[in-house]
């Protein structure tokens, strides 16, 4: 197959490559209630917390929010006990996983396979941890899911989360490739604007957390990949870039 200027596919994981954001807020609230807190986050609670971009983040965001008076002094025994909720946190969720609850989204698999036979590379950029991803793709690909991708960006290599570009600027870096031979997938605002302002073209595939943002910019809004061919995605670089 004639892939032309097109080298590398540079995928988002949660929300992109698997619907797994319902099982996220599932864990952080099993973290609440196991250290004794009273929160709950809703559904509708946490489409607005996936704005901010991070676990640990999300939890001091809205720890601001119900205690607005949170001092500056204890800024350190705060962060430990975040740390603390997100270690509960992430344990969950890969007990979830490991039990198959989440699947990838419709077509992943498939162009991913089309992208490596045509000699394509793949790449993660992620603002999620490295026990998430491997927990998701252990279970949707095998053991051996790493040998697939050339390079991994993720909460550990990247502290600036999206919007911010870095995770996407290190993800260039390490496939020494320039972007405009590369496509990347998101599923969010913050994740379009992190791909683009690395100079990525992008397409969508948004999920029920994030239908409502605004994706203007993207190379393409579909909803899931289960009709995105190799072809497709060459043509769609070729016809921005004419």
């Amino acid at each position: 197959m004639v892939t032309g200027s097109l080298k590398a596919l540079i995928f988002d994981v949660d929300g992109t490559l698997a619907d797994t954001e319902s099982v996220h807020m599932a864990a952080f609230n099993h973290a609440f209630a196991e250290m004794g807190m009273d929160w709950v986050w809703t559904e509708d609670m946490y489409i607005e917390l996936l704005e901010i971009s991070g676990g640990k983040e999300r939890i001091l965001h809205y720890w601001r929010q119900v205690n607005p008076d949170i001092k500056e002094m204890d800024a350190h025994a705060l962060q430990d006990r975040i740390n603390h909720i997100h270690e509960i946190k992430t344990a969950a969720y890969e007990h979830a996983i490991n039990t198959g609850v989440v699947k990838l989204r419709p077509g992943v698999l498939e162009l991913m396979d089309q992208a490596l036979a045509a000699g394509l590379r793949l790449a993660i950029a992620t603002t999620t941890s490295p026990v998430n991803i491997a927990a998701l793709l252990r279970q949707a690909v095998g053991n051996n899911w790493r040998q697939h991708f050339s390079a991994i960006g993720d909460a550990s290599t990247a502290p600036l989360k999206k919007p911010h570009p870095q995770v996407y600027l290190q993800m260039l870096d390490a496939l020494q490739l320039p972007a405009n031979q590369c496509i990347a997938f998101e599923d969010s605002a913050n994740g379009l604007r992190a791909a683009t302002a690395a100079g990525l073209a992008t397409v969508i595939t948004p999920n029920p957390f994030t239908a409502h943002h605004n994706f203007e910019g993207a190379l393409r809004v579909v909803p899931d990949l289960s009709q995105v061919t190799l072809a497709q995605l060459v043509g769609w670089q070729n016809d921005q870039s004419a």
